[in-house]
């Protein structure tokens, strides 16, 4: 059971038991529920909260939890009629202006926890027990005791943190310095920042093809229009990728040179220095989501240095991110640029988020800053190794027809294409039913699909053995292609 369905069902069976109380009599205490319900005490703690928050209990610090009196409470208000909207949110652009679509449902795919009994192979991040939990609280807590932890942060950054970030991207001997960084609140923000510093609403954008589908929403939400490069298991070709630049006449170009999302795909030394200059031949920005540097798996070797290393022109904006490697609620990134253009970006930031909270920078900051960082990345390396030689072994015996076309050696996912004719939609709901949830390779492009895809994810599952035991769920949704 999950922690937030084991808050719900606490939730629940309390607000059932509420009204067998006079109104200001006493709860039991949160020890005698832990032991009733067989509990942990957060779930107690939360789940009482919920109730508090509903208006049916008062909690007392130091007292416990009392009934409330619900007389007093306020009547829940009519609804209002909110019909006029769909005429308000559907207004139609100007005739130069490109639609703006809201679309979440390729994100909403990843995040949304499945329900119970469902295995969850759909995910992005690392299950609880690889993260460093007890590192982050310790850390966290003692930022938040610092005499100068809830006053206002640089608006660029701690400067420690800067130039830590600095150091990552420009690799030994670089040159980038603190003061080529900004601190964002994650990855996503700093994608949508860089989008809103360097193209205008209705511009285009370069994608690969395919692509992580958070960025396309992104585009599309600020008024983008993406087109997709095509990429293969090198990673994207500088000829189409100077083609689409003369055609299209964008200026940005988003790429993951490095573990690529969803393919697994490294760019090849070859193309580097091709993709450098088709970019500046056609005075275009390069993004680099760096996302997954921290996601090495154990037999990677060497990796290469980002793009921004190598380019002394301004030319790439360089984006990383600490949330994949360690938690989904610690938002922590940066963007890297040189020239006019980092201005602008700070100037994007500020006014969409002012600043990442000062004690969440330093708790990253004391974070990375230990000698357990090292080993924590290593420990990361060594069991996505071990997840992907597990879920690859479970597809050549479960499903051989969708072994993926390339065996990545880093990040998170396997890239799985479904026979011809395959409904990727009906697969993914099939396998729902079946107990396992997956991602539909749909929302990955830009344009129309190639192919049916899934995505698989090889970090979300518990253990091996839930994966394997997911894999083996999924045979059940995807037949062999008829011979």
């Amino acid at each position: 059971m999950s922690h937030s369905s084991s808050i719900a069902e606490l939730a629940s069976a309390l607000r059932a038991e509420v009204e067998r109380y006079p109104v200001g009599a006493r709860l039991p205490s949160s020890r005698a529920l832990t032991e009733r319900f067989r509990v942990s005490p957060v779930t107690v703690s939360r789940a009482l909260g919920q109730l508090a928050a509903e208006g049916l209990v008062v909690t007392r610090p130091g007292a416990g939890a009392f009934r409330a009196d619900l007389a007093t409470a306020s009547p829940a208000p009519a609804p209002g009629d909110t019909s006029w909207q769909e005429v308000a949110l559907s207004a139609e652009p100007a005739a130069d202006q490109v639609p703006r679509t809201v679309d979440a449902t390729g994100l909403l795919t990843t995040l949304t926890a499945p329900g119970p009994g469902v295995l969850a192979l759909h995910g992005g991040y690392l299950p609880a027990a690889l993260r460093p939990e007890r590192p982050l609280a310790a850390a966290l807590a003692r930022a938040g005791r610092r005499p100068d932890a809830w006053q206002l942060p640089p608006l660029e950054g701690l400067p420690e943190l800067r130039t830590w970030f600095a150091r990552e991207i420009s690799g030994p001997g670089g040159t980038r310095t603190g003061a080529d960084v900004l601190v964002t609140g994650g990855g996503q923000s700093a994608i949508t920042t860089a989008l809103r510093a360097l193209a205008p609403p209705g511009a285009p954008v370069l994608v690969e093809s395919p692509t992580y589908p958070g960025l396309l929403a992104v585009a599309r939400a600020s008024g983008l229009r993406p087109v997709p490069v095509p990429a293969d298991t090198d990673g994207v070709r500088p000829e189409l990728l100077a083609d689409a630049l003369r055609a299209s006449g964008a200026r940005v170009f988003v790429c993951q040179p490095l573990f690529h999302n969803p393919t697994g795909a490294v760019l090849a030394p070859g193309r580097r220095a091709d993709v450098l200059a088709a970019a500046r031949a056609a005075g275009a920005f390069i993004i680099e989501d760096d996302y997954a540097r921290h996601l090495a798996h154990e037999d990677a070797g060497p990796l290469p240095p980002t793009l921004a290393a190598e380019d002394p022109d301004g030319v790439v904006v360089h984006i990383r991110s600490l949330t994949k490697a360690t938690s989904p609620s610690l938002r922590v990134g940066a963007i890297a640029a040189r020239g006019p253009v980092l201005e602008r970006l700070r100037a994007i930031q500020i006014v969409d988020s002012f600043f990442v909270p000062r004690p969440l920078q330093e708790a990253a900051l004391e974070l990375v800053g230990a000698p357990a960082w090292p080993r924590h990345l290593r420990t990361i390396g060594a069991e996505l190794r071990a997840r992907r030689t597990a879920a690859l072994r479970a597809l050549a015996e479960q499903l051989p027809h969708l072994v993926p076309e390339q065996v990545p050696r880093g990040g998170f996912h396997l890239w799985l294409r479904l026979p011809p004719g395959s409904d990727e939609t009906a697969v993914t709901a099939a396998a729902l039913r079946a107990g396992v949830a997956v991602a539909p390779g749909r929302a990955y492009f830009a344009a129309e699909p190639p192919a049916p895809y899934l995505r698989l994810s090889i970090a979300s599952p518990a253990s091996t053995a839930e994966l394997a035991e997911g894999v083996a769920r999924l045979r059940t949704a995807c037949p062999p292609p008829a011979p």
